[in-house]
């Protein structure tokens, strides 16, 4: 069916660049806010969610610190840090506050169109590593947030949570897992665009797919958006008060453009992903959960290694990886000059100095790419000792951008996590980065949201209307397991999820 090209309206009061879950969070929760705002929406795929909200392109692990090692840190002195396992998980549940909001108002018709219930296990093998997982579980269950998480060094409870896991595995090594049975598996690509369609429905929003954005110029109070369609070669501009860039890797290359005094410093190392996905039916049925181990030296977090366990487009089907690669593009969609066009003169120092001090991740960059099938399925067997080559194939997984920014004056330091960049008058926001992304994007919206809106914020109407989408926004919920179970079983009735 050939594309309906809608007009462009030459003025709006939002424009969302990219069709993504950042701009579909914060395109719902500001028509919510206030029904008669008016927004545009330019994506340049001719669909919403395809890059890095699709399901093959991120971890849809629901990240919320429960079996992701890499959010526990083991300092120097041999304790875990927890703190920012806290965060995230109760960013997460603000996720699902939200996620139960628009199921309880018709938004999302079946909330297992994009959510189900997978357990989170974290597994390990040998001394030292089953000593950090045991003490890893002795501090993080005691905050309420991971209240029923299990430890266990017993091989045969083990292999009851997982059984592929254990299958051949050598009897004499020490083994030990953690399970938190309320994990979940999430379709961010199925969640976006069920979204941008209700969003594509509302009075005042129009959704543009096809365009890109070339540049944005400061107009008066405002903002002027330059889009190009890719179709019709045509070239239009709209006049904007509030510019959001939530475009995955592209969004640094428009922050710069913005050229709002918050981007200098800013660059970014793109990183690829692999996957190797089984085919084999009869492994996919005996799986049911997320394994998540420790990560390589070197390794960014995106490749933190996990047996996954996905419902995508109804169909269960079973990962392992993702294997990093590299690629200058920023997008699965973009262009080989990404890369050196990210270069400024603000930036190249810092983008230089991140390199300098990161070796370790260059060096674990080229193995991986240098990695053949037959590589990367022994990788796997120390996961699946039982893994045969021909039960699994190659296939590609999302783009990232690692964010550098500026760190000891022209020093550069590289950024593992997700980062929102807002103007000093909040008439433009932009995220950066990567894990845990998607899966924080109410938390993250609802913390751009005072910044960019600063007068409406403060009104009743609006804190009203913020407290009925995430009511545990703002609150500390580390410090009150009470509300922590409460929030956690109502949004499990509505999710359709374990509570």
């Amino acid at each position: 069916m050939a594309e309906v090209i809608k007009p462009l309206v030459p003025k709006t009061d939002v424009v969302l660049i990219g069709a993504g879950i950042m701009s579909a969070t914060l395109g719902i929760i500001l028509k919510e806010l206030d029904p008669e705002i008016t927004i545009q929406i330019f994506e340049k795929l001719g669909e919403p969610g395809l890059e890095s909200s699709d399901a093959w392109n991120n971890a849809g692990t629901g990240h919320s610190a429960f079996c992701e090692l890499n959010y526990t840190p083991q300092r120097s002195d041999g304790s875990i840090d927890i703190s920012k396992a806290m965060k995230i998980c109760q960013d997460y549940e603000v996720s699902r506050e939200f996620w139960a909001f628009l199921v309880a108002k018709g938004y999302i018709d079946d909330p297992s169109s994009f959510i189900r219930s997978v357990p989170h296990i974290s597994f390990v093998w040998g001394r030292d590593n089953v000593n950090y997982l045991r003490e890893r579980h002795e501090r993080m269950t005691k905050n309420v947030l991971f209240a029923g998480m299990e430890f266990t060094e017993d091989r045969d409870l083990i292999q009851s949570w997982a059984p592929l896991i254990m299958d051949q595995r050598n009897a004499k090594a020490p083994v030990a897992a953690t399970n938190m049975r309320i994990g979940t598996d999430v379709n961010f690509g199925s969640l976006t665009r069920q979204m941008i369609n209700k969003l594509a429905a509302m009075p005042g929003v129009t959704v543009h797919y096809n365009i890109e954005v070339e540049d944005i110029d400061p107009y008066k109070k405002g903002w002027v958006v330059e889009t190009k369609h890719a179709i019709t070669g045509k070239e239009e501009d709209c006049l904007t008060r509030f510019v959001f860039i939530g475009a995955g890797g592209a969004t640094l290359h428009l922050l710069k453009d913005a050229e709002i005094k918050e981007r200098k410093g800013y660059g970014g190392f793109p990183v690829s992903g692999l996957w190797l996905k089984c085919n084999n039916e009869t492994l996919i049925s005996q799986h049911n959960a997320k394994v998540y181990g420790k990560a390589s030296v070197g390794a960014p977090p995106m490749s933190v290694p996990h047996v996954d366990t996905r419902v995508i487009d109804g169909k269960k089907e079973l990962l392992f990886g993702p294997f990093a690669g590299f690629s200058t593009k920023f997008l699965k969609t973009g262009s080989r000059l990404d890369l050196a066009k990210s270069f400024r003169m603000d930036n190249v120092l810092p983008m230089i100095s991140a390199g300098l001090r990161n070796v370790p991740l260059t060096r674990y960059l080229i193995e991986q790419v240098r990695l053949s099938h037959e590589d990367r399925v022994e990788a796997l067997k120390e996961y699946v000792p039982s893994a045969r080559k021909e039960d699994w194939e190659l296939k590609q997984a999302g783009q990232r951008v690692q964010v550098i920014k500026k760190d000891e004056g022209v020093k550069g330091k590289l950024e593992f996590g997700t980062e929102a960049v807002v103007s000093g008058d909040g008439s433009v926001a932009a995220l950066l980065g990567a894990s845990p992304g998607a899966s924080t994007a109410a938390a993250i919206m609802f913390t751009i949201l005072p910044r960019c809106f600063r007068k409406e914020c403060k009104t009743e109407a609006w804190q009203a209307k913020l407290k009925e989408m995430a009511p545990s926004f703002g609150v500390a919920l580390a410090k009150d397991g009470t509300l922590v179970e409460e929030t956690r079983k109502r949004t499990s009735a509505i999710l359709g999820l374990v509570g």
